[in-house]
Protein backbone atom coordinates (compact mmCIF):
# COMPACT_ATOMS: atom_id res chain seq x y z
CA UNK A 1 0.00 0.00 0.00
CA UNK A 2 1.34 3.50 -0.75
CA UNK A 3 2.25 5.85 2.21
CA UNK A 4 1.56 9.33 1.46
CA UNK A 5 4.33 11.75 1.31
CA UNK A 6 5.61 12.98 5.04
CA UNK A 7 4.35 10.15 6.00
CA UNK A 8 7.38 7.62 8.26
CA UNK A 9 8.01 4.75 5.86
CA UNK A 10 7.79 1.29 7.69
CA UNK A 11 10.75 -0.61 8.89
CA UNK A 12 11.23 -3.78 10.18
CA UNK A 13 10.91 -2.76 13.71
CA UNK A 14 7.11 -1.46 13.27
CA UNK A 15 4.60 -3.68 14.77
CA UNK A 16 2.34 -1.70 12.67
CA UNK A 17 0.03 -2.03 9.79
CA UNK A 18 -0.70 0.43 7.14
CA UNK A 19 -4.16 1.87 6.71
CA UNK A 20 -5.70 3.21 3.31
CA UNK A 21 -8.73 5.46 2.25
CA UNK A 22 -9.91 6.11 -1.03
CA UNK A 23 -12.70 8.29 -2.19
CA UNK A 24 -14.81 7.34 0.96
CA UNK A 25 -18.40 8.71 1.63
CA UNK A 26 -20.75 7.93 4.53
CA UNK A 27 -24.06 9.04 4.18
CA UNK A 28 -27.09 8.12 7.38
CA UNK A 29 -30.31 7.90 6.80
CA UNK A 30 -32.16 10.53 8.92
CA UNK A 31 -34.59 9.45 11.75
CA UNK A 32 -37.49 11.82 10.25
CA UNK A 33 -36.44 11.00 6.64
CA UNK A 34 -34.13 12.08 4.62
CA UNK A 35 -30.38 11.77 4.93
CA UNK A 36 -27.28 13.16 7.01
CA UNK A 37 -24.10 13.30 5.01
CA UNK A 38 -21.16 12.80 7.36
CA UNK A 39 -18.07 12.23 5.14
CA UNK A 40 -16.98 13.18 1.73
CA UNK A 41 -14.29 11.95 -0.38
CA UNK A 42 -11.76 11.00 2.61
CA UNK A 43 -8.49 10.05 0.75
CA UNK A 44 -6.12 9.21 3.67
CA UNK A 45 -3.17 6.32 3.90
CA UNK A 46 -1.44 6.16 7.26
CA UNK A 47 1.88 3.80 7.05
CA UNK A 48 3.10 1.08 9.66
CA UNK A 49 3.67 2.05 13.09
CA UNK A 50 2.19 6.04 12.17
CA UNK A 51 0.45 7.77 14.92
CA UNK A 52 -1.76 10.14 13.28
CA UNK A 53 -3.89 12.45 15.37
CA UNK A 54 -7.70 13.66 13.29
CA UNK A 55 -8.90 16.94 14.82
CA UNK A 56 -11.96 18.87 13.98
CA UNK A 57 -15.44 20.56 14.72
CA UNK A 58 -17.86 18.56 16.79
CA UNK A 59 -20.15 16.57 14.29
CA UNK A 60 -17.66 16.47 11.15
CA UNK A 61 -17.15 12.91 11.17
CA UNK A 62 -14.55 12.32 13.18
CA UNK A 63 -15.77 9.03 15.53
CA UNK A 64 -17.85 8.10 11.73
CA UNK A 65 -14.06 7.64 10.22
CA UNK A 66 -12.85 5.27 13.47
CA UNK A 67 -15.82 3.01 13.14
CA UNK A 68 -15.30 2.77 9.56
CA UNK A 69 -11.87 1.91 9.86
CA UNK A 70 -12.68 -0.58 12.76
CA UNK A 71 -15.24 -2.21 10.13
CA UNK A 72 -18.18 -1.50 13.01
CA UNK A 73 -19.99 0.20 9.59
CA UNK A 74 -19.32 0.13 6.18
CA UNK A 75 -19.03 2.71 4.29
CA UNK A 76 -21.74 4.05 1.45
CA UNK A 77 -18.66 4.43 -1.03
CA UNK A 78 -15.15 4.47 -1.39
CA UNK A 79 -12.88 1.46 -0.35
CA UNK A 80 -11.09 1.21 3.40
CA UNK A 81 -7.69 -1.06 3.39
CA UNK A 82 -6.32 -2.45 6.96
CA UNK A 83 -3.72 -4.79 6.54
CA UNK A 84 -4.81 -6.57 9.93
CA UNK A 85 -8.12 -6.44 11.99
CA UNK A 86 -11.49 -3.60 23.04
CA UNK A 87 -14.41 0.00 29.54
CA UNK A 88 -12.88 -2.12 31.95
CA UNK A 89 -15.00 -5.37 33.88
CA UNK A 90 -15.78 -4.73 37.17
CA UNK A 91 -15.99 -8.14 38.63
CA UNK A 92 -12.48 -8.68 37.23
CA UNK A 93 -8.88 -7.61 38.70
CA UNK A 94 -6.20 -5.29 36.98
CA UNK A 95 -4.34 -8.53 35.76
CA UNK A 96 -7.59 -10.13 34.51
CA UNK A 97 -9.14 -7.55 32.90
CA UNK A 98 -5.32 -6.95 30.63
CA UNK A 99 -5.78 -10.34 30.03
CA UNK A 100 -9.43 -10.95 28.86
CA UNK A 101 -8.46 -10.72 24.80
CA UNK A 102 -5.57 -13.02 25.50
CA UNK A 103 -8.27 -15.72 26.89
CA UNK A 104 -10.45 -15.11 24.08
CA UNK A 105 -7.65 -15.45 21.23
CA UNK A 106 -6.50 -18.35 23.37
CA UNK A 107 -3.21 -17.43 23.23
CA UNK A 108 -0.67 -18.24 25.61
CA UNK A 109 -1.44 -17.21 28.89
CA UNK A 110 2.06 -17.51 30.80
CA UNK A 111 3.68 -15.58 27.84
CA UNK A 112 0.87 -12.93 27.60
CA UNK A 113 0.77 -13.14 31.68
CA UNK A 114 4.40 -12.23 31.77
CA UNK A 115 4.00 -9.30 29.23
CA UNK A 116 0.86 -8.18 30.98
CA UNK A 117 2.67 -7.44 34.26
CA UNK A 118 5.62 -5.50 32.22
CA UNK A 119 3.11 -3.53 30.67
CA UNK A 120 1.06 -2.06 34.11
CA UNK A 121 4.60 -1.99 35.50
CA UNK A 122 5.80 0.26 32.84
CA UNK A 123 2.75 2.44 33.11
CA UNK A 124 3.09 3.06 37.39
CA UNK A 125 0.61 0.04 38.26
CA UNK A 126 3.19 -2.44 39.46
CA UNK A 127 1.15 -3.69 42.84
CA UNK A 128 -2.34 -3.41 41.48
CA UNK A 129 -2.39 -6.53 39.70
CA UNK A 130 -5.13 -7.56 42.31
CA UNK A 131 -7.21 -4.88 42.45
CA UNK A 132 -10.92 -4.00 41.14
CA UNK A 133 -11.80 -0.97 38.93
CA UNK A 134 -13.78 0.97 41.43
CA UNK A 135 -10.90 0.77 43.39
CA UNK A 136 -8.53 2.88 40.86
CA UNK A 137 -8.94 6.40 39.57
CA UNK A 138 -10.02 7.48 36.03
CA UNK A 139 -6.37 7.80 35.21
CA UNK A 140 -5.50 4.35 36.62
CA UNK A 141 -8.57 2.58 34.46
CA UNK A 142 -7.35 4.10 31.29
CA UNK A 143 -3.92 2.47 31.77
CA UNK A 144 -5.38 -0.66 32.77
CA UNK A 145 -7.12 -0.03 29.24
CA UNK A 146 -4.41 0.91 27.16
CA UNK A 147 -2.44 -1.89 28.48
CA UNK A 148 -5.70 -4.69 28.10
CA UNK A 149 -4.95 -3.50 24.36
CA UNK A 150 -1.34 -3.39 23.85
CA UNK A 151 -1.24 -7.02 25.64
CA UNK A 152 -2.09 -8.76 22.27
CA UNK A 153 0.21 -6.71 20.12
CA UNK A 154 -2.59 -5.60 17.66
CA UNK A 155 -0.48 -3.95 15.69
CA UNK A 156 -3.55 -1.13 15.03
CA UNK A 157 -5.00 1.50 18.13
CA UNK A 158 -8.20 3.26 17.23
CA UNK A 159 -8.46 5.69 20.43
CA UNK A 160 -11.66 8.21 20.62
CA UNK A 161 -10.88 10.92 22.82
CA UNK A 162 -9.51 7.99 24.90
CA UNK A 163 -8.23 11.21 28.02
CA UNK A 164 -11.21 13.62 27.13
CA UNK A 165 -12.87 13.06 30.43
CA UNK A 166 -9.36 13.00 32.72
CA UNK A 167 -8.14 16.00 34.51
CA UNK A 168 -5.23 18.59 32.84
CA UNK A 169 -2.58 16.93 35.18
CA UNK A 170 -3.79 13.25 35.03
CA UNK A 171 -4.43 13.75 30.95
CA UNK A 172 -1.04 15.20 30.59
CA UNK A 173 1.11 12.45 32.02
CA UNK A 174 -1.59 9.82 30.29
CA UNK A 175 0.13 11.92 26.94
CA UNK A 176 3.68 10.93 28.20
CA UNK A 177 2.70 7.05 28.91
CA UNK A 178 1.04 6.90 25.74
CA UNK A 179 4.44 8.19 24.15
CA UNK A 180 6.08 6.17 25.62
CA UNK A 181 4.36 2.74 24.77
CA UNK A 182 3.89 3.96 21.47
CA UNK A 183 7.54 4.31 20.60
CA UNK A 184 8.64 1.25 22.43
CA UNK A 185 5.96 -1.01 20.28
CA UNK A 186 5.15 0.94 17.09
CA UNK A 187 2.12 0.40 17.02
CA UNK A 188 -0.33 2.23 14.02
CA UNK A 189 -2.48 4.60 16.03
CA UNK A 190 -5.71 6.73 14.70
CA UNK A 191 -6.03 9.11 17.37
CA UNK A 192 -9.17 11.04 17.95
CA UNK A 193 -9.22 14.46 19.78
CA UNK A 194 -10.72 17.87 20.22
CA UNK A 195 -7.33 18.87 21.56
CA UNK A 196 -5.00 20.88 19.29
CA UNK A 197 -2.13 20.85 21.63
CA UNK A 198 -2.73 16.90 22.07
CA UNK A 199 -2.45 15.99 18.71
CA UNK A 200 0.92 18.20 18.14
CA UNK A 201 2.23 16.73 21.17
CA UNK A 202 1.37 13.03 20.06
CA UNK A 203 1.23 12.52 16.30
CA UNK A 204 3.52 12.24 13.80
CA UNK A 205 0.65 13.62 11.37
CA UNK A 206 -2.45 15.74 12.63
CA UNK A 207 -5.54 15.61 9.92
CA UNK A 208 -7.64 18.72 10.14
CA UNK A 209 -11.63 18.02 9.28
CA UNK A 210 -14.15 20.62 7.99
CA UNK A 211 -17.51 20.76 9.45
CA UNK A 212 -19.56 18.63 7.98
CA UNK A 213 -19.77 16.76 5.50
CA UNK A 214 -16.18 15.98 7.07
CA UNK A 215 -13.51 16.55 4.70
CA UNK A 216 -9.75 15.99 5.31
CA UNK A 217 -9.18 20.28 5.21
CA UNK A 218 -5.05 20.12 5.99
CA UNK A 219 -2.49 17.20 7.02
CA UNK A 220 0.01 18.89 9.11
CA UNK A 221 3.11 16.90 9.21
CA UNK A 222 5.03 16.96 12.39
CA UNK A 223 8.84 16.70 12.96
CA UNK A 224 9.05 17.54 16.14
CA UNK A 225 11.88 15.35 17.91
CA UNK A 226 11.36 12.67 20.27
CA UNK A 227 10.55 11.98 23.30
CA UNK A 228 8.25 15.22 23.53
CA UNK A 229 7.35 16.77 26.94
CA UNK A 230 6.35 19.91 28.75
CA UNK A 231 9.77 21.19 27.35
CA UNK A 232 7.98 20.46 23.73
CA UNK A 233 5.42 23.14 24.01
CA UNK A 234 8.01 26.21 24.23
CA UNK A 235 9.42 25.01 21.02
CA UNK A 236 8.66 27.37 18.00
CA UNK A 237 8.00 24.54 15.94
CA UNK A 238 5.15 23.37 18.09
CA UNK A 239 3.44 26.56 18.56
CA UNK A 240 4.01 27.27 14.51
CA UNK A 241 1.51 23.85 13.89
CA UNK A 242 -0.68 24.61 16.76
CA UNK A 243 -1.43 28.18 15.14
CA UNK A 244 -1.93 26.27 11.56
CA UNK A 245 -4.38 23.89 12.77
CA UNK A 246 -6.24 26.64 15.33
CA UNK A 247 -6.27 29.11 11.95
CA UNK A 248 -8.28 26.47 9.87
CA UNK A 249 -11.23 26.53 12.94
CA UNK A 250 -10.95 30.15 12.98
CA UNK A 251 -11.51 30.28 9.48
CA UNK A 252 -14.37 27.65 9.77
CA UNK A 253 -15.97 30.18 12.87
CA UNK A 254 -15.37 27.21 14.88
CA UNK A 255 -13.76 29.69 17.33
CA UNK A 256 -13.40 33.14 17.39
CA UNK A 257 -10.81 35.37 18.80
CA UNK A 258 -13.34 38.44 19.59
Amino acid sequence: MAVADGAPQPNSACAGVPIGLRAVTKTYRAARGGEVQALDEIDLSIGAGEFVSIVGPSGCGKSTLLMLVAGLIPPTTGTIEVDSRDVLLDWRTVLANVLLPVEIKKLDPAVHRRKARELLRSVGLAGFEDKYPAELSGGMRQRVAICRALVQDPGLLLMDEPFGALDALTREQMNLDLQRMWLRDRNTVLFITHSIEEAVLLSDRVVVMSSRPGRVADIVGNDLARPRGAHTRSEARFVEHVERIRRHFLALGVLSET
